[in-house]
């Protein structure tokens, strides 16, 4: 049972081609007839892609060899070192793109280009002294000088021991065409050497192989991580793309709010302030109806108000006219006093804004004064709106009951959701007893 399980698990890495490149190539051409146990009927798998992949490996690290000359001319010319470290400066792009070219041809691996350090229009000592600069380029340096050249000595170990374990493993088949006397055919026949060598030469035939697609495989590793963009540079831009098309979102979403808000104003607002007017002139006017008709008129009348008032709500709370109209300052004393409680508002405000901050800034002033009048039982708010540099810094301080926990509540949840649309942070003070304290800062721009 032992033998048999050995047995099994051997054939099965075999059939898979985790065994060794060696034993994968042998079993590309086994008979198809015999299904793996558990796949009765069934087409088993036969690893010729992961053989054809060690065979591209093989040829992955027979193209590297010839890039094992900078680290030879480093080794060589030991007294001209300085003269060979600029001209391998100089030709780095031009090994970049060969190595480039190579994985791409052989290795199935695409190494992105490295983004433009420098913008268009920049001199030539700027980008020179960028370039020299840039820690892309002393990776590229070190893969060409070191690791790059190791691993293809590695992957010529690898190719060597294959040519001499094919020699040593048939030494039988060419015994007979070296001359007597010499160290394979010292008698005349098979001897211990003879022996000896087809044992060495099939060891070789197994670590040959294994070398030359374990070098391929650490260089390919290698290659992805010191010629290309580096992991740090590419989530940097990563980040960068996401800010920028956040923030294109959030423009966007402004906009059409701002669509809407025009759409509501300009049109159903319109048509429902002509109704009621022409509601209002039948109730004054018409006084020969009917008790009950005269009753209709006077319902529809007052609906057609409460509509008016409830969309005028809506369009402010879609985007206020006023912001767009008149600026922040204006747009704040406005919800400063409609407010139910008295507020102090102090606005400082050097330069304009985004559009997008300062409706984001409007929002997050309406929906904590509204909380304050809901829950904190306070008599009187200070709110101060200020420009910090680039921050715009906001301060809602009430003398209620305090006790406010955003981790209780959608209403400070989605304040701080709001601030953070844009960037933005907000942190809450509020111990029992008072007071409360909710400071918001937002960038400027985004």
């Amino acid at each position: 049972m032992i033998r048999t399980s050995w047995r099994r698990r051997l054939r099965e890495g075999m059939r898979r081609g985790t065994a060794h490149p060696s034993l994968a190539w042998l079993w590309s051409g086994h008979d198809e007839r015999h299904p793996a146990p558990g796949q009765r009927g069934e087409r088993p798998h036969v690893p010729g892609d992961w053989s054809a992949r060690a065979l591209r490996d093989l040829r992955l690290v027979a193209a590297g060899l010839p890039f094992l000359l900078p680290l030879l001319i480093l080794v060589t010319f030991t007294e001209l070192v300085t003269a060979v470290c600029v001209l391998l400066l100089i030709l780095l792009p031009l090994l970049t793109r060969a190595q480039r070219s190579r994985f791409r041809a052989l290795g199935g691996l695409e190494i992105p280009e490295r983004p433009p350090l420098t913008p268009p229009g920049t001199s030539a000592g700027v980008r020179c002294l960028t370039w020299l600069g840039s820690e892309s380029t002393w990776r590229q340096v070190g893969y060409h000088v070191l690791i790059g050249p190791t691993v293809a000595l590695f992957g010529l170990l690898g190719l060597l021991g294959l040519g001499a374990g094919l020699a040593m493993a048939t030494v039988f088949a060419w015994h007979g065409l070296m001359p007597r006397g010499s160290l394979v055919r010292g008698g005349g026949g098979h001897g211990v050497i003879d022996l000896a060598l087809t044992a060495v030469g099939v060891l070789l035939l197994f670590v040959g192989p294994w070398l030359a697609v374990r070098a391929a495989r650490v260089d390919r590793r290698a290659a992805r991580a010191l010629l290309g963009p580096s992991r740090a540079r590419e989530l940097e831009r990563r980040v960068e793309d996401l800010a920028e098309s956040r923030a294109g979102v959030v423009d966007a979403a402004d906009a059409e709010r701002r669509r809407i808000e025009r759409d509501l104003h300009d049109g159903a607002q319109q048509r429902l302030v002509s109704l009621a007017m022409n509601l209002g002139l039948a109730r004054k006017t018409l006084k020969d109806v009917p008790p009950e008709a005269m009753r209709v008129i006077i319902e529809a009348h007052e609906e057609a108000q409460a509509a008016i008032v409830e969309l005028r709500d809506l369009v402010r709370g879609l985007h206020p006219v006023v912001l767009e109209d008149r600026g922040l300052d204006a747009a704040l004393s406005g919800i400063a006093a409609r407010a139910p409680l008295p507020v102090r508002l102090t606005v400082g405000l050097a330069a304009p804004m985004s559009p997008t901050v300062e409706a984001v800034a409007y929002f997050v002033v309406s929906e904590a004064l509204a909380n304050v009048a809901k829950h904190a039982r306070a008599s009187r708010v200070d709110l101060s709106v200020r420009q910090l540099g680039p921050k715009l810094r906001i301060v809602i301080h009430d003398d209620g009951v305090g006790g406010a926990d955003a981790s209780r509540g959608t209403g400070l949840t989605g304040l701080r959701k709001r601030a953070a649309s844009v960037d933005g942070t907000l942190a809450i003070s509020s111990p029992l007893g008072g007071p409360t304290i909710i400071t918001v800062e937002l960038p400027c721009e985004l």
